[in-house]
């Protein structure tokens, strides 16, 4: 297992539940009220190896693998964020969690979202990071127009993914290179995607399944575009902190969620792309605590 550990470097805690029908691998470490962070695609729990030490004085933190992304359980189905919001719910109470607080990043933040609209009553904050919506935006970025193309925040790839069986038989074999480019070229340092991060998402979506898994999160858009627009009619009960990195997603993230909620803050990361717990764990970090612990 990756060497991560809390803020006294003590290891994190590895587990395995089966919940909703599929097993799930999470970490946990620290200690004080529950706080989920929710990956993004093709990560795993460890792209928040660097903020979970940052964290864990303050917060019982746990950083599951959704279903088919890293040592989790890769179904056949079930990769919408109604599904995947079930399998969090049922997660946190088998760990003894009746709330909790929750934040994502990319795909972890719609994931994070669906949490949130699915279980009002147990989520007493969100925290939204570098996202846009299916329905609300997402398809809007992808499309191919000379703006799109000539921007820094192109989504090409929202397309290419959603097609059966083509990502499969282009990227089989070339995961690390794939992965690795298309990652650094959404960061404003790329350096900050290091050999430790291509080498886990490469194990995980190199292995049986993982490429399916990864992509079926696209293909479910359509499913995810009538769950956004049911959810979105009412409101959030809970403070929600839109937070986004200056040279990527920016400030769309914050109109995102006040679509959403009426009780927004907003927080730009600055120098920083779309992986904000890479390239700028310590204030990304403090953002989280600010909010969480007030």
């Amino acid at each position: 297992m990756l060497d991560v550990t809390d803020h006294t470097g003590t290891p994190v805690t590895h587990g395995r539940k089966t919940v909703n029908g599929v097993r799930l691998h999470y970490v946990t470490a620290g200690s004080g009220p529950a706080l989920v962070l929710l990956h993004g695609v093709p990560k795993t729990w460890y792209y928040w190896h660097r903020v979970i030490p940052l964290l864990t004085e303050h917060f019982t933190v746990i950083a599951p693998d959704v279903r088919g992304f890293g040592d989790s359980e890769r179904p056949e189905g079930g990769y919408d964020m109604g599904t995947i919001a079930e399998d969090v719910g049922a997660l946190l109470t088998e760990l003894g969690h009746e709330t909790f607080a929750v934040a994502g990043e990319d795909w972890g933040a719609a994931f994070a979202y669906a949490v949130a609209a699915t279980f009002p009553e147990r989520v007493t904050k969100l925290s939204y990071g570098e996202m846009l919506l299916p329905g609300f935006g997402l398809e809007d970025w992808s499309a191919l127009t000379a703006d799109n193309v000539r921007s820094s925040h192109f989504l090409w790839h929202v397309g290419f993914f959603h097609v059966p069986d083509f990502p499969e038989m282009l990227i089989s074999g070339r995961e690390e290179i794939f992965w690795s480019t298309w990652m650094k070229n959404e960061t404003y340092n790329p350096a900050a995607i290091t050999p430790d991060c291509v080498a886990e998402w490469t194990r995980c979506s190199s292995a049986p399944g993982g490429l399916r898994a990864i992509f079926e999160v696209y293909r479910a858009t359509f499913t995810n575009i009538a769950l956004d627009e049911e959810w979105g009619r009412t409101k959030l009960p809970m403070p929600v902190l839109a937070v986004a990195s200056e040279l990527f997603i920016g400030e769309e993230t914050r109109r995102q969620m006040e679509r959403v909620s009426d009780d927004v803050r907003y927080v730009e990361i600055a120098e920083c792309g779309h992986s904000m717990a890479l390239e700028q764990p310590a204030e990304l970090a403090g953002v989280l605590r600010e909010f969480f612990a007030a």
